[in-house]
């Protein structure tokens, strides 16, 4: 194993981290990436959207727990934490839309019982909020500084007001309790263990493809998003982890490509006779998505080394097995345990 984590908060390294939505996409990854330098790991996830297989080559670890719990509850860990990674949430169209308070209260009493953690604690507290706070930007690409074009009655509402009340409740417990946070606005990610069947671009262009379906791409296709392969992401979450910047920072891959390119791009690795069929846009759908990773680049140094084709190619080869054991993307159980609950 590699060194310990190190970060700022009180001068010692990562030796023990929560990670709330451990079992999700990129909440697996963090824990097997932390795993693989040494820190101990305690996953929370209620399993709404979150699946135990992502995490079932840890389940013999030692060093891992996943502890079926709701972070909306009570939630208590006990013995020391350095690091608390809050990642829980719905974060595909499908399941937002389908679990509209479940996402508001995630965001907001979720959000509040990670921090409350982290500041009983002493812990750094990184928050996942996402390039969905920008909305349908009116910038170009987008910094952080920009404030965001979001609808908030509209039905991405529920999530994208959710992140950017966590981001402000996250800014009130570092300026009011001197908690020592970070904020990490997540641009669209993809790569191994996602669902097929989450209603996201790449995973369903990829499940149609290998079904040799029609690729369904909204609108006219012309639409852009700038797509980081999910080992750059974690790289790039934990450098953030490791620094002592409070953020927001733009986490992302810079390189745009249109709806339309990307779902041409999938047919031909997949090697797919599958044709296009568009459909209609959703409402709200950003015209637009690429970030202004400048500040990641000073601060951390950081840059995205996967090429799109190289994590296509990677992702393509995950799905054909994934989709031939179980579409629903639900596979082999990790062990679940107990969590102690009470009021801190």
């Amino acid at each position: 194993m590699t060194d310990l984590l190190e970060t700022p908060t009180g001068s010692r390294p990562v030796r023990r981290a929560v990670v709330t939505g451990g079992a999700g996409f990129l909440g697996s990854h963090l824990c097997t990436e932390l795993r693989r330098r040494g820190v101990e790991v305690v996953a929370l996830d209620n399993l709404l959207t979150g699946n135990a297989g992502n995490v079932a080559h840890l389940a013999d670890d030692p060093g891992f727990r996943l502890v079926h719990c709701d972070v909306t509850d009570y939630v208590h860990v006990p013995g020391d934490v350095d690091l608390v990674l809050h990642f829980a949430s719905p974060a595909s169209p499908v399941d937002y839309l389908k679990l509209p308070i479940h996402t508001l209260k995630v965001g907001s009493i979720g959000t509040n019982h990670a921090l409350g953690l982290a500041m009983e604690k002493g812990a750094r507290f990184l928050l996942a909020s996402t390039s969905e706070v920008y909305g349908d930007p009116q910038v170009h690409p987008q910094l952080e500084s920009y404030w965001g074009h979001v609808n908030p009655v509209g039905p991405r509402g529920v999530y994208d007001e959710a992140k950017r009340y966590a981001e402000a409740l996250t800014m009130a417990y570092r300026q009011t309790h001197g908690v020592d946070t970070a904020i990490v606005r997540i641009f669209n990610t993809f790569g191994p263990r996602m669902r097929p069947h989450d209603g996201r671009a790449i995973p369903t262009f990829i499940r149609q493809a290998l079904a040799g379906e029609p690729v369904t791409v909204a609108g006219d296709g012309q639409q852009t998003r700038s797509v980081c392969f999910v080992s750059d992401l974690v790289r790039g979450i934990l450098g953030l982890a490791a620094s002592g910047h409070p953020g927001p920072m733009n986490i992302g891959n810079p390189h745009e490509l249109s709806v339309l390119q990307i779902a041409r791009d999938v047919i031909e690795a997949t090697g797919s006779s599958s044709g296009i069929r568009f459909i209609g846009r959703p409402v709200d759908d950003p015209m637009v998505r690429r970030p202004d990773t400048t500040l990641a680049t000073e601060v951390l140094g950081w840059a995205p080394e996967v090429a799109w084709e190289v994590g296509l190619a990677r992702t393509v080869a995950w799905f054909r097995d994934a989709v031939d054991v179980d579409v629903d993307g639900v596979g082999e159980q990790a062990t679940v345990e107990g969590v102690d609950v009470g009021v801190r």
